[in-house]
């Protein structure tokens, strides 16, 4: 990639980072941010995204990178220390055996993915207490939210995502999630210029069969037919119209009458408005979350 191409990729990639930070109130002046870093290339990207707006933010806040070693056979111990102290960051190395737990615990023909995700919580929440962090922040990005929607509506009969900023499950933690406007491709391609130095998972992401595998087959075929599909189905989560879904805890149909319309309620429209149908089929895009 030339030198222009990749400065003008790190700027967008930094500005999609920052908006969505400044979006979701995710990073507050003196946070002391726990950045989660699995040597992958996702996880290498937001540390160098909030590394960049670190120095030029008014916020002030400190990073600290923490690594979970889970004990897998290969794993090159040595590559995240030598990466973090060249960098100057200050970080740690927290070990846990995780990964013979998940492998006796493992049925025949079963993924280990959520177990590993609830050991890994759990030793990262513990972590973050042991620091002073007052966030943890990850690497999922705008892919990653889309594919997690279409799981939970197809496995789960749910209409949820991982959201952007949340409580942690021991109600102790706020989780965030910098690059939610990012696209995969992007970081992809951010990390092989940046060459870091990606250690491969071998516990779940090499699973055959797995069903985000799939579902991230789907979303692809479906971007070669109308490009920015991903886009524009994450825009779709970013508004919700209560009224026009179906969950009576969310919205009180039963109180429902001509005079009990509320503000911001949308009424019976039976045709897609004009700009939509005038695309063709094409999906709409806007530059805050152009792919």
């Amino acid at each position: 990639m030339k030198t222009q191409h990749f400065n003008r990729l790190q700027k967008r990639l930094r500005r999609k980072t920052g908006n969505a930070i400044s979006d979701y109130h995710m990073i507050e002046d003196g946070d002391r941010v726990m950045v989660c870093l699995s040597g992958g290339k996702d996880s290498y990207t937001l540390l160098d995204m909030l590394l960049g707006l670190q120095r030029s933010s008014p916020v002030r806040f400190e990073l600290v990178a923490v690594n979970l070693d889970q004990k897998q056979p290969g794993f090159p111990e040595h590559v995240l220390p030598e990466y973090l102290a060249s960098l100057g960051v200050e970080y740690r190395i927290v070990e846990q055996d995780t990964y013979s737990v998940v492998r006796e615990k493992l049925q025949p023909g079963k993924t280990m993915c959520s177990l590993c995700s609830r050991l890994r919580r759990g030793a990262l929440y513990r972590t973050a207490g042991e620091i002073g962090a007052t966030r943890i922040a990850l690497g999922h990005h705008m892919d990653d939210l889309v594919e997690t929607l279409f799981l939970n509506m197809f496995h789960g009969s749910r209409l949820k995502t991982m959201p952007p900023k949340l409580v942690s499950d021991d109600r102790r933690n706020i989780v965030i999630r910098p690059l939610v406007y990012c696209r995969e491709r992007e970081i992809a391609r951010y990390a092989r210029h940046r060459q870091f130095p990606i250690i491969p998972c071998n516990l779940c992401g090499s699973q055959p069969n797995l069903e985000r595998v799939r579902i991230k087959a789907m979303l692809a075929e479906w971007e070669r037919e109308s490009p920015n599909r991903v886009v524009a189905i994450f825009k779709s989560m970013q508004r919700v119209t209560r009224s026009h879904m179906l969950d009576p805890s969310l919205y009180d149909f039963a109180s429902i009458s001509t005079e009990s319309v509320g503000e911001g309620d949308e009424l019976d429209i039976a045709f897609d408005p004009p700009e939509i149908a005038a695309t063709n089929g094409a999906v709409p895009t806007q530059e805050r979350l152009s792919a």
